[in-house]
């Protein structure tokens, strides 16, 4: 399917106005089904699809391990797109059953969650002592801007990618909606066996929780975004033990948490 295509608009610049075809992003429904069963349908960019099958499965806890998954097909349906997933009997009956009890009111912020508490809380902490030199932020952060072909068309999309200090930009996963590229890129590094406590995840879009816990999931121990924050996503990322740079620009950036992860001068051992 195509992620990008022209569509003619009016346009003023300069004082002169004028006509012509602008690249806009697709956004296609997109069903992750698992034996079956469809556990959530997503609005997503159509590209790098099986990569967004497995992370969404391993960010949001459905499988334990991208080996979790015995089959992956990405099928074209009418108006969308059916990433049927198989896993054993076993994992396929306890996610029915969480199907079963997420039924309930459409618009439901919280479906399948018990509590609160269990929404805002990071799955896991990050246990790693990865150091970045402070020089590398704003070089890593351009390296990510020099790979977004879709956005560069369309100017709306977001885009998440992995660096490492000896790799450079390992991976980058663009969609229109920034938690999906998130989880695109989790699952091109669970299906590729990268290490993700060697590096830090890039992110185009602003920080919320969602997006540490997505991170912390990963097991990635430092997140560098271009804008700014929520508070809860500060206080996630604390407990979480994620090192938050956020408001990068060019050489500028602030850390939030954790920053003894951000090496000024040179960095001797890279643990």
């Amino acid at each position: 399917m195509r992620s990008l295509r022209p569509h003619e608009r009016q346009y003023r610049r300069a004082g002169r106005a004028g006509s012509g075809p602008r690249m806009l992003a697709e956004e296609t429904p997109v069903a992750l089904s698992f034996n079956g069963v469809t556990q959530a349908v997503m609005m997503a960019t159509p590209s790098d699809l099986e990569d967004f099958a497995v992370g969404f499965a391993l960010n949001e806890g459905l499988v334990a391990d991208a080996s979790d998954i015995e089959q992956l097909e990405v099928v074209e349906v009418e108006d969308g797109v059916d990433l049927q997933i198989r896993v054993s009997d076993e994992i396929g009956e306890r996610l029915a059953k969480r199907r079963r009890a997420m039924a309930g009111p459409v618009g439901c912020g919280l479906c399948g969650v018990e509590s609160i508490a269990e929404a805002v809380k990071p799955r896991r902490a990050v246990d790693s002592d990865f150091k970045l030199a402070a020089d590398d932020i704003a070089r890593a952060m351009a390296e990510l801007t020099k790979v977004q072909p879709m956005n560069a068309e369309s100017g709306a999309v977001h885009a998440a990618g992995f660096w490492t200090p000896g790799s450079g930009l390992v991976f980058a996963r663009e969609d229109v909606g920034r938690h999906n590229a998130l989880d695109k890129l989790a699952g091109a590094l669970a299906r590729s066996d990268v290490d993700a406590g060697e590096g830090a995840v890039l992110l185009t879009s602003r920080v919320s929780l969602e997006m540490i816990q997505k991170t912390a999931a990963i097991g990635a121990p430092i997140v560098l975004a271009i804008s700014a924050p929520t508070a809860l996503a500060v206080r996630t990322a604390q407990d979480a033990n994620v090192t938050l740079v956020a408001v990068v620009r060019d050489e500028d950036h602030e850390i939030f948490t954790h920053p003894r992860r951000i090496a000024h001068g040179e960095i001797a051992d890279v643990a």
